[in-house]
């Protein structure tokens, strides 16, 4: 039941926000009662029956195929993560197992993290468990290590100091709760995700209004502007790139994007020069 409810509101929350006008169909005027696009509209949008698409839309997903997936992925025009996370929720349904995914970093992994001494760089999973990092990224990263375990997600919502570390909060908590909604529909059996998603909504309104939104995302490479207590402003861009021998353990990497955090970061590292390589406890 709860994952046709997960299909249920992802449907009602990705209509919603298509006028007739976006999706290409007339408005013929009048007060719609409903935001977005009606059933039926989807439904036309899609190549399929009205009766159809509710019976999707109340969560009936089993059996479903690709080519009324993909017609429904055009119809409400899902990006990328958006038609994926539609993809894993209906294999959910059709009571398709979601692949392990590794929990740990192997020595080599440690190995090319070290490798990079230079930049910060550390390994997530997709919980956004911080898993291992380098020298540099363990002196970045401070604040959010002093958990246990080190969490991104619950450092941005549940630690006080987070908006002031994050200077661009708004935007990374957004990403943070869309990275975590996609991978519920990729891992819905994945206890640890559950609790943090329990957590996290138990201890913030900003999460559960972001949760509530139903938005999904992938891992890309985005802009981040922190306000580190070492050496202050820093400006950075990361990118993130998963392990081909590991789905679902991500190495990230950030870079300066100014002369001035490219200084602040060289004094940050030589600061903690003689510091050892830390592997965050899980």
């Amino acid at each position: 039941m709860e994952r046709q409810n997960e299909i249920r509101q992802f449907l009602t929350s990705r209509r919603s926000r298509l006028t007739p006008e976006q999706a290409g169909l007339p408005d013929f005027g009048g007060r719609r009662r409903v935001p977005g696009l009606r059933r039926e509209e989807v439904a036309l949008l899609a190549g399929m029956s009205r009766e159809y698409y509710v019976r999707l839309e109340r969560g009936n997903a089993a059996g479903v195929s690709e080519v009324i997936l993909e017609g429904l992925s055009r119809a409400l025009q899902l990006d990328a993560a958006e038609r994926a996370h539609l993809y894993d929720l209906a294999r959910v349904t059709s009571k398709n197992s979601a692949p392990t995914r590794p929990q740990a970093v192997r020595p080599i992994v440690q190995q090319l993290l070290d490798g990079m001494p230079e930049v910060p760089a550390f390994v997530q999973n997709s919980r956004l468990d911080v898993l291992a990092t380098n020298q540099l990224a363990a002196a970045l990263l401070a604040p959010v290590l002093g958990q246990s375990p080190a969490n991104l997600a619950r450092f941005t919502f549940l630690d006080p100091s987070a908006p002031v570390f994050y200077r661009n909060w708004s935007d990374l908590a957004a990403q943070k709760a869309a990275l975590l909604h996609a991978e519920t529909g990729r891992s819905p059996h994945d206890s640890e995700l559950t609790r943090l998603i329990g957590e996290l909504c138990a201890g913030s309104a900003n999460f559960r209004r972001l949760w509530a939104a139903h938005d999904v995302r992938e891992h890309q490479a985005c802009d981040t502007h922190l306000q580190h207590p070492v050496v202050g402003d820093l400006a950075l861009t990361c990118e993130g790139m998963e392990l081909t021998n590991d789905r679902g353990l991500f190495v990230i990497v950030y870079a300066p994007t100014d002369p001035a955090s490219s200084d602040r970061l060289l004094r940050l590292g030589e600061s903690y020069l003689t510091a050892p390589a830390t592997s965050p406890a899980t």
